[in-house]
């Protein structure tokens, strides 16, 4: 079932963060989070590990589309299930002490997508606000994007519209033109002016799953790949059972039980998801 069918069932309301002594945020930094609805940029992988990142997804690339020949550059997600190298990512500790700041010690990974605009890829992540697309209640969930290669103004870097993530589910009507996703927010000049998300491989910062945000067609020589990394604590629950069974531990207890939690594979086996729950 499409997210739409579970409309009425959802909360996707801001959920201001408190917490007055976070472990690696400052109290400001917590502050912008719940005033602007992102804060960036923070520091997961020296250079010489954002470069093994980077070939590892390279590589991951090559089998997939090996596998598949019809798989372009955004095929790869979810994929955290099957293979040891993106579960590794989703438990590094820097990026949950990050995480762990905004929704606390009991932490679940549901989801992971792989966002990669080639050179002049023409296609745009329209502005959309990503609880709108999850059949999860409440909207807690806080992305990480963690920077593959470097991400700039020239290729294509992620842009927010700050605040939006405390005005509601915003109306939204289908994408025209070459998009990867099918939601267009309306009349985002209401918003303001948009601040974009440049970081440097190896960097990530952290939005909320209500704040607005897309990014440009890629009209640049260089590539822009990020890892989309998708937490909320274990009280989240998904409306669709099929959301469910994607999910790491990643820290804490799922007292409730929402979650079908995935041990760390035993390699990489491309095979075993093609299509995966999750994600956009």
């Amino acid at each position: 079932m499409p997210p739409s069918a579970f409309a009425e069932e959802r909360d996707l309301s801001f959920q201001p963060v408190v917490n007055p002594a976070p472990r690696v945020l400052t109290r400001e930094q917590v502050a912008f989070y719940n005033s602007h609805g992102y804060v960036a940029p923070f520091r997961a992988y020296a250079p010489a590990e954002a470069a093994r990142n980077r070939a590892y997804f390279d590589d991951l690339l090559a089998k997939v589309q090996s596998a598949r020949k019809d798989l372009d550059a955004y095929s790869i997600n979810g994929y955290h299930v099957c293979c040891a190298g993106l579960h590794d990512i989703v438990t590094h500790p820097v990026i949950l002490d990050h995480v762990q700041d905004l929704i606390g010690p009991d932490i679940v990974c549901w989801g992971t997508h792989f966002f990669c605009k080639v050179a002049h890829d023409p296609r745009k992540v329209a502005w959309h606000q990503d609880a709108s697309y999850w059949p999860l209640t409440p909207a807690r969930t806080v992305t990480v994007w963690l920077a593959i290669d470097d991400a700039d103004r020239e290729n294509a870097a992620m842009m927010f519209l700050p605040g939006t993530h405390t005005r509601g589910h915003l109306k939204w009507r289908q994408v025209s033109g070459p998009a990867v996703l099918n939601q267009e927010i309306e009349n985002t000049a209401q918003f303001g002016e948009p601040v974009f998300d440049e970081l440097k491989a190896g960097e990530f910062s952290l939005h909320a799953d209500m704040l607005a945000h897309g990014s440009n067609p890629n009209t640049s020589d260089r590539r822009r790949c990020g890892l989309t990394l998708r937490y909320c604590p274990p009280t989240v629950r998904a409306l669709d059972p099929r959301w469910a069974r994607g999910a790491v531990l990643c820290r804490g207890q799922d007292a409730a039980g929402n979650w079908v939690h995935n041990p760390r594979p035993p390699g990489e086996d491309v095979n075993v998801i093609i299509q995966a729950i999750g994600a956009n």
